[in-house]
């Protein structure tokens, strides 16, 4: 395929869509290198809209991370929205890249990042408008090799037919080690096609080819086994993972979007992995062990990024970002470098049990002071002890009496509904929670504005979690459930208007859970509703239930299989499960002991200040949790004279 720009036909298009900006590229800090100078050319997805794609910091990591490289080029694409992908259809404009709106279907790797499951849809979308064959069996030499990563990867049974490959884990090293195996490929002039370069990636036991693997069923629909179909392949493949977070500081340009997204800040991430042990939390799960970056690789960061974008906000991410060691010496140093520029810090939301009105004050000190958010996750003290999320009602009425009494007027709290084992009265007492936090708040602040706004969204159980094996709340009971919750918080004249109350209704966690635990034949689903017009299933106004339902009511009989099959039914300790074969690092006896656990009430410690619990990572991957402190401080950036 010709790699020239199709920006030229493309221009002709922009007038008659909506936020033409979106397609144009120039941002500051992309990079468009040469294309004939490279011989492994990359074009890298976040399968959704610009707007959610962009800030993506897994994307532009690895958008830095191939570029440094010689002779290496990476662009990016994003999903096109409905709009102009009829135009483009209509028009024979292929799915194009932004940097230089060279053809998709003209680059060595397409590389796709799943944070969610929701994207499938979106991938085929653009592998069709790309010129490339959806299934990876009807591929030629000349077409790319479609690569999956992201969290969602860790199970990437369901888009098996259509991906070529994926990596589960860290993305740094592995797309660096599978570049130089496509160069050499290519430099002795691809022999055996594409069929030898997919066993060369392979045969590295950190790349799954789902071609080399064969699934055998039992007659009652369950998995037999997963067994490589040729010598060479491993029988397992494991996971990537960055260990010196220092060595790695991306993004050292970040992109500077032009049309308004989802996040206008710079992003720092200040630590990976996490071993709060949460039993729904998947990310939390595979991304084991800790590895914290230092204050000082912190510091500079944050000093070359904000010189490099004229952001005013810097977010300090990781999945619960006030557990770094070093977390109060990290806020202090960073307000007092940026007093006089005004620049605001701000974390995801904070742990109840981790938060202290000090970090929260040098987080506001140069910024906006805005609600805070807390994630107890579970209504009721029982339901806590079986996710194992350690925090009582008494953590999170002192927290947010502490937060009320210094200023704060707002406060949302974020709960799941459908956890295992969870009754009406442990979803109901979410709404007691709330009044509790409102009344509170008004006794310390002697104010009444304040303000509580409960946000719920649907349990979907998740691979490689002590969860994998749990049942999962139907649609129907989940928004008969969340029906109760809003009408008895609506009912409370004293304290219901303080309450702000948001939910999503149980159909789109099904959709999620059918996917997320998913095998093969799933597929067969995804590509009916892609074909029936399924688009950005993660938007709720172009979500369509029914659509997902019809479809998959056509497809999965044939198999003995339906939704209620992959969803809510209960799997045993006996199950070969889909993803089996794709080791995450942890020891599949933990994860079962722990759902025990859980089912028995019983709470686990984090094991970064504990002994070990043998969940498995460190010692199978040959790992250690990497944390603090350094006892360093930072300083600023230059002498002030006062």
């Amino acid at each position: 395929m010709s790699a020239a720009s199709v920006f030229p036909q493309l221009e002709a298009l922009l007038p008659h869509v909506q936020k033409p900006i979106q397609y144009v590229g120039g941002e500051l800090n992309s990079t468009v290198k040469d294309w004939d100078s490279c011989d492994v050319r990359w074009t890298l997805m976040y399968p959704d809209a610009y707007e959610v794609g962009l800030p993506n910091q897994g994307v532009m990591i690895l958008y830095e991370v191939l570029n440094e490289r010689e002779g290496v080029l990476a662009e990016r694409t994003y999903s096109v929205w409905p709009d102009l992908e009829e135009l483009m259809r209509e028009h024979d404009v292929p799915q194009f890249t932004v940097d230089s709106h060279r053809p998709v279907g003209a680059f060595d790797v397409f590389g796709l990042s799943f944070s969610t499951e929701l994207g499938y849809t979106n991938m085929l979308t653009a592998l069709d408008l790309a010129g490339i064959p959806l299934e990876s069996k009807d591929r030629t030499v000349d077409h790319p090799i479609v690569l999956a990563g992201g969290h969602a990867a860790f199970n990437p049974e369901p888009i098996a037919d259509f991906i070529d490959c994926a990596v589960i884990g860290d993305g740094e090293q592995a797309v660096l080690e599978i570049t130089e195996i496509i160069r050499a490929w290519k430099a002795e002039g691809r022999p055996g096609g594409r069929d030898e370069v997919l066993f060369r990636l392979s045969k590295t036991g950190g790349v799954y080819v789902p071609r080399f693997y064969d699934v055998e069923y039992l007659p009652d629909g369950r998995i037999g086994r997963v067994v490589p179909n040729r010598s060479g392949v491993p029988w397992r493949v494991s996971k990537h993972t960055v260990m010196d977070l220092d060595e790695w500081p991306y993004p050292k340009q970040p992109l500077v979007p032009l049309a308004e997204t989802v996040h206008e800040r710079m992003s720092v991430e200040i630590f990976r992995g996490c071993t709060r042990g949460c039993r729904f939390c998947q990310a939390g799960m595979i991304t084991r062990p800790v590895r914290e970056r230092s204050i000082t690789g912190i510091g500079e960061m944050v000093d070359k990024g904000l010189k490099a974008t004229g952001f005013e906000e810097v977010g300090l991410l990781s999945l619960s970002s006030a557990d770094h060691s070093e977390i109060g010496d990290i806020a202090k140093g960073l307000a007092d470098r940026y007093t006089e520029d005004k620049v605001g810090l701000s974390l995801p939301s904070t742990r109840v049990d981790a938060f202290n009105v000090d970090l929260a004050n040098e987080l506001t000190r140069n910024g906006r002071r805005s609600g805070l958010t807390f994630a107890p996750e579970g209504g009721s003290e029982r339901m806590r002890k079986v996710i194992n999320k350690m925090v009582s009602e008494e953590d999170l009425i002192r927290t947010v009496a502490t937060a009320y009494g210094n200023g704060w007027r707002q406060v949302k709290l974020y709960f799941m509904c459908g956890l295992p084992t969870e009754t009406d009265e442990d979803v109901l007492q979410i709404g007691d929670m709330a009044v509790n936090v409102i009344a509170k708040g008004r006794e310390v602040s002697g104010q009444n504005d304040i303000r509580c706004t409960v946000s719920i969204g649907g349990f979907v159980p998740k691979p490689h979690t002590p969860f994998q094996w749990a049942p999962q709340l139907s649609a129907e009971e989940t928004d008969a459930r969340l029906k109760k919750l809003r009408d008895k918080i609506r009912g409370d004249k004293k304290y219901g208007r303080s309450i702000g109350f948001r939910y999503h209704d149980g159909k789109p966690g099904v959709v999620e859970g059918l996917l997320s635990r998913g095998d093969r034949r799933v597929g067969s689903v995804i590509r009916a509703v892609y074909e029936s017009g399924g688009r950005f299933d993660g938007w709720r106004e172009h979500f369509s239930y029914d659509l997902w339902m019809n479809c998959a009511g056509k497809t999965l009989p044939e198999y003995g299989v339906d939704v209620d099959w992959y969803t809510t039914r209960e799997r045993t300790y006996e199950e070969v499960l889909p993803w089996d074969h794709l080791d995450s690092g942890l020891d599949k006896d933990w994860l079962w002991e722990d759902w025990q656990d859980a089912l028995d009430e019983t709470e686990v410690e984090d094991c970064r200040w504990t002994p070990c619990f043998d969940c498995g990572v460190c010692p199978q991957l040959d790992l250690d949790i990497q944390i603090g402190p350094t006892g360093k401080k930072l300083l600023p950036l230059s002498v002030v004279n006062k």
